[in-house]
């Protein structure tokens, strides 16, 4: 049976790790952040495929909140900006990190209230 504490106390450790590069270089921290977040919302049944030729049916996206994953996609397609070594202004990536912290903490509470 899987346990959702262990899975909110990993992912509090990973985040953990990762505020002394969000603090010293928020653009490098961004893949990372990326990583985490996206894994965090593929356990948690969300689609965060890279890709989608067509949209999604109701039926796929049915219970799940689409602030949650507009957001997700705004922020990945910042973070993959500053991969490809685009010009990206401080204030997206500021951006960027705010809503991966978003993202964090709301899956953090949904864990929490399904737990």
């Amino acid at each position: 049976m899987h346990d959702p504490g262990l899975d909110r106390h990993q992912w509090e450790t990973e985040w953990q790790a990762l505020e002394p590069l969000v603090v010293d270089s928020p653009g490098e921290a961004l893949p990372e952040l990326d990583e985490l977040v996206g894994r965090m919302l593929a356990e948690r049944g969300y689609p965060v495929e890279e890709e989608r030729t067509e949209p999604a049916s109701p039926v796929e996206e049915e219970g799940v909140d689409p602030e949650v994953l507009a957001g997700f996609r705004v922020a990945r397609e910042i973070t993959r900006q500053v991969e490809r070594g685009e010009d990206v202004d401080p204030s997206e990536v500021g951006q960027a990190v705010g809503l991966y912290r978003e993202l964090y903490e709301h899956l953090l509470v949904r864990i929490s209230n399904t737990g």
